[in-house]
């Protein structure tokens, strides 16, 4: 039953996804309106913790708080992707347009130029079992 249910929510946001992308500054409102309010439901909870007082006060402490939490996204590898993210990075470093600024006709010839090479690199593993057949016999 559970499956079911994880693969019904993965199928409603593959469909909500395709229909959002198209509409990006609608997008990133949705997008970020539901994450603060996720934050905000943590901090209220974090709030709620430290005010009983006991282990969990001291360890909402706010200054505390942010040590043990940047050594636990440090540790799990999410500190730079959750701040930055790794797409900005490496476009950065390539000196590429965002995917966010790039228009359909650019995506398109992106995947149009993936499949080209895509479909290359299977010739080229075909040429290459023939070459091993040929030098194995």
């Amino acid at each position: 039953m559970f499956k079911s249910i994880v693969e019904y929510f993965d199928r409603l946001e593959d469909e909500v996804r395709v229909k959002l992308s198209h509409r990006s500054v609608l997008y990133a409102f949705i997008g970020g309106m539901a994450t603060i309010l996720f934050w905000r439901g943590i901090w209220h909870t974090a709030d709620i913790l430290m005010f009983r007082g006991g282990f969990w006060g001291w360890f909402f402490y706010e200054p505390l708080t942010l040590v043990w939490t940047s050594i636990m996204l440090l540790m799990t590898g999410l500190f730079v992707s959750n701040l930055i993210g790794e797409r900005v990075i490496i476009s950065g470093q390539k000196k590429e347009t965002k995917v966010a600024d790039k228009t359909e006709v650019e995506v398109g010839k992106e995947e149009s130029e993936i499949n080209v090479m895509r479909s290359r690199m299977i010739q080229m593993s075909k040429d290459i079992e023939e070459i091993k057949k040929a030098v194995i016999k």
